[in-house]
């Protein structure tokens, strides 16, 4: 499934004096199969933006009482908005956003603190419950077996955990098993809202490959919300930087964090492999490398053999 934005604005309290405008014409393509990242400042517009890719926030037109603005005479109509995840169309009334959610999961920054059931097999089950096709009942059977399958693609044993209390569990576990409860019904989209937040360096490094096991299976796409640039240098195939509500670049890491001074101007921060490149060619020492730190250590050896 493809997402593509085009022309996309959003405005929070239109029409009143502490209205925002949060998207400012945004367009963005993301291909499907892509590890994507997307960066910028608090308030940049990128949590704003992933909340339109599932229809949490809702484009105007696709409203039952939406009516086309009229426009005054001699002016000139605003571009089309085009807002599209695979097939669906997100600015038409007609599509089925039900739906939508099925194929585009989300999960939000600190997900632990939305588990709500008593036991894990049931906090879990929840969603594929909720999004299981109108009018079919699933046995239980079917629900063991989805939500086994969920637990264990977030390297948790359905035996060991399914009948404990989610509170009962470490912080990383709780965050496995709030995970799992968006993929339980495998979308092909997952995008989560600084999915390591918090995490020692442990289970950041856990949790990205739990993220590398699920994409590319049943999970085609995966979009990350991150602050991390180390994260998303490390994971990322390309990456959208917002600033003030605007796209500004979509770059793979690999040129992207070659903007030392661009990034820095937006009130970003860079990966420490580009601070220790940086650093090197102040002292006259070039070094090209991918910004991953396996890449930067395997060029920096190689500078000792006659070059990288």
């Amino acid at each position: 499934m493809r997402i593509v934005a085009e022309h996309l604005t959003h405005v929070y309290n239109e029409r009143s004096p502490f209205a925002v405008k949060a998207l400012d014409d945004v367009s963005l393509t993301i291909e499907e199969g892509e590890f994507f990242g997307i960066i910028g400042h608090t308030g940049s517009g990128k949590s704003t933006f992933v909340q339109h890719l599932n229809a949490l926030i809702r484009m105007p037109s696709s409203m039952k009482r939406y009516r086309k603005k009229r426009l005054k005479k001699g002016e000139a109509p605003p571009p089309a908005t085009v807002l599209k995840v695979g097939d669906f169309d997100l600015t038409d009334k007609k599509t089925d956003f039900y739906a939508l959610r099925k194929h585009v999961g989300m999960v939000f920054q600190y997900p632990e603190y939305q588990l709500f059931a008593e036991t894990v097999k049931e906090d879990v089950a929840f969603g594929l419950k909720n999004f299981a096709e109108k009018g079919k009942h699933l046995t239980e059977d079917e629900i063991r077996a989805a939500v086994g399958d969920a637990l264990a693609a977030v390297g948790l044993d359905y035996r060991e955990v399914a009948d404990k209390s989610p509170f009962d569990l470490s912080g990383g576990q709780k965050r496995r098993v709030a995970v799992a409860g968006v993929i339980v019904t495998k979308p092909e989209i997952l995008i989560l809202d600084e999915p390591a937040a918090g995490l020692d360096p442990l289970g950041k490094q856990e949790i990205m490959r739990l993220l590398h096991a699920i994409h590319g299976g049943w999970c085609k796409t995966v979009v990350i919300v991150s602050h991390d640039m180390d994260e998303i240098a490390e994971n990322c195939t390309h990456v959208a930087v917002f600033d003030g509500g605007r796209v500004r670049y979509v770059l793979p890491p690999a040129e992207l964090f070659r903007k030392t001074d661009e990034l820095i101007g937006l009130g970003l921060d860079i990966p420490l492999t580009a601070k220790l490149v940086a650093a090197l060619g102040r002292r006259g020492i070039e070094l090209s490398c991918d910004f991953t730190t396996e890449d930067f250590i395997r060029k920096t050896l190689a500078l000792k053999g006659g070059g990288a």
